[in-house]
Order: C-alpha cells, then sequence, then structure tokens
C-alpha cells in the first residue's frame, strides 16, 4: 500500500486537504476540546508531493485533527508521512472511515464514489473494503438516485440494500408491492417494516435526500400548543445535558486530583522518566498546578 516515514513536524500551511469533507459542529467542537485538553491522541497521516524545494503533503487522514490544531492557532502538527499512489490514499481514507464507531453512509459511499470515479470496478471496490458485491453496487445506485434517506436505513440496518434499491426503482404504486414482497420473504417483519413504512411516507412527502430549513411546506400557521411543547422539549434536553456537564465534571475533577497525588511520587515519576512519558500538554498541565 505506502511504505511509513516515520513521525515529522510538518507546517500546517504545507497540507493540501484533497478530498474535503463537510464537518458536524457538534462533533468538531468536541474533537477541538479533546485536542486542547488532552493533546494529538493520533498524528495524521499524510503524502508527500513530489517536487524540489519546500516539501508539500496531500492529507490522507485526519481532516478533523487538522482542523482542530488550526482552531486553536497551531502552525505544525504530527504527522506520518508515507509513500503512497493516489489510489493508495484513496483506500486508506476509506479504509479509516468503514473503522469508525459511527460513521455515516454518505461519508462511506462518497469514498466509494471516489474509487469509482479513479477506474475501480465494483469487484475490485468490494474486495478492497470487505464489502459484499450486493452492498456495493446497491448504495452506489442509491447514492447517484440521491436517495439519502434509503442510505441512512440502510447503513441503520433497517432494510436490506436489495429491498432498498427495489423501492428507490419503484413508482409509487408499486411500492406497496415491495413491501408486500419483502413482508413474505421475511426480509422486514414486525417494527422493521414499521419503519420502513414510516420512512417511504417521509421520502413521499420530503423527498429523497435531508433538507435544512423549515419543513412545514403548506405554509400552516403553528399552533401555541405547538410552540409549548417544541419548548418543553428543549427544556427537559438541557435539563439532560447540565446533569451530564456537571458528571462529567466531577469526574475530570477526580482524575485531576488522582494525577495530582501520582505525580509527587518520586517512584511513578521515576517510571515515567524511563518510559520518556514524563510530559503533558501545556493545557493539562496547568489545570494541575492550578492555572485552569
Amino acid at each position: 500500500m505506502g511504505s511509513a516515514q516515520g513521525i515529522e513536524i510538518i507546517p500546517i500551511g504545507a497540507i493540501d486537504v484533497v478530498n474535503p469533507r463537510a464537518r458536524n459542529r457538534r462533533i468538531f467542537k468536541e474533537i477541538v476540546t479533546s485536542v486542547a485538553e488532552l493533546g494529538l491522541k493520533r498524528p495524521i497521516t499524510v503524502k508527500r508531493k513530489p517536487g524540489d524545494g519546500e516539501p508539500h503533503y496531500d492529507l490522507v487522514c485526519g481532516q478533523g485533527r487538522l482542523e482542530a490544531y488550526q482552531a486553536l492557532g497551531q502552525r505544525e502538527i504530527p504527522a506520518v508521512v508515507i509513500d503512497a499512489t493516489n489510489e493508495d490514499s484513496a483506500i486508506m481514507s476509506l479504509v479509516e472511515n468503514c473503522a469508525r464507531r459511527q460513521h455515516r453512509a454518505i461519508d462511506l459511499l462518497h469514498d466509494i464514489d471516489g474509487l469509482r470515479q479513479r477506474g475501480y470496478d465494483f469487484e475490485d471496490i468490494a474486495r478492497k473494503t470487505g464489502l459484499s458485491l450486493e452492498y456495493v453496487k446497491g448504495v452506489s445506485s442509491l447514492l447517484e438516485g440521491g436517495e439519502h434517506r434509503l442510505l441512512r436505513a440502510v447503513e441503520a440496518g433497517q432494510m436490506p440494500v436489495s429491498i432498498a434499491v427495489m423501492i428507490s426503482q419503484a413508482q409509487d404504486s408499486d411500492i406497496q408491492a415491495v413491501l408486500q414482497q419483502a413482508y413474505e420473504e421475511r426480509l422486514l417483519r414486525g417494527q422493521r417494516l414499521l419503519a420502513a413504512k414510516k420512512l417511504i411516507e417521509q421520502r413521499r412527502r420530503r423527498g429523497k435526500g435531508y433538507k435544512t430549513g423549515p419543513r412545514r411546506a403548506d405554509g400552516a400557521p403553528v399552533s401555541s400548543n405547538a410552540l409549548l411543547r417544541a419548548y418543553r422539549q428543549d427544556v427537559d434536553r438541557k435539563r439532560i445535558l447540565i446533569r451530564k456537564s456537571n458528571s462529567t465534571k466531577a469526574r475530570l475533577v477526580f482524575i485531576l486530583e488522582a494525577l495530582r497525588k501520582l505525580l509527587i511520587e518520586p517512584e511513578f515519576l521515576s517510571i515515567l522518566e524511563d518510559e520518556k512519558l514524563d510530559t503533558l500538554p501545556k493545557n493539562l498541565a496547568l489545570r494541575l498546578h492550578g492555572h485552569g
């Protein structure tokens, strides 16, 4: 695939993000907070560009970490520098997306679509990613048709990809026949069948993809009861968030106190020095010394 050349500290300005993705704001804030408090847990991966003069790089993996460093005003970042072809870099990026605990179907399909554009056929993509050939063909078809709602259902395990493709290709009058066939073949039963019917209705009323902005297209006024209900739901969510925040804060205080006690033990400090682990991220060090 690509040969590693070790970890280097390289200028952020010398890195180009070849395949940028839109980042969820909440998740991005969590990444920034984690980097600020604990430092970079894992270096980014870059590919060195050919050419003379000052070295430049293409980002392979780690867009969120790179952007977090930029948001924190850093000018350099630790990176694993590899020698790899553009195709190998695309595959490495796809493998990282597949390995995420909570990856979105749109992100995964975006990478598969990128491999398709680079000339890989369905069999190659299936073999390199470990996905089934049927799955790769099916989700590619859904992506081409802009079927983001169906893609999300497939990724969440709410319906097989074969049924999602059949729904995407069927006329509205034929969709009930597709559901009946899925029921008879035991592909959709119980809650999954109900969820599929609800999804199809949402797709019919709101479209194939997810749109931002107001969802009420009929222009009907919002009732006072609806506003009150929305307000109460928002208050409940904030209360839950506050409870979680207080719980997290208490745990962090406990961890900081434990670290303070450990860092005054000569034996513990000696072990850290032997293992070359005797340095801390700046923000964490400041908190341990009572400056944060």
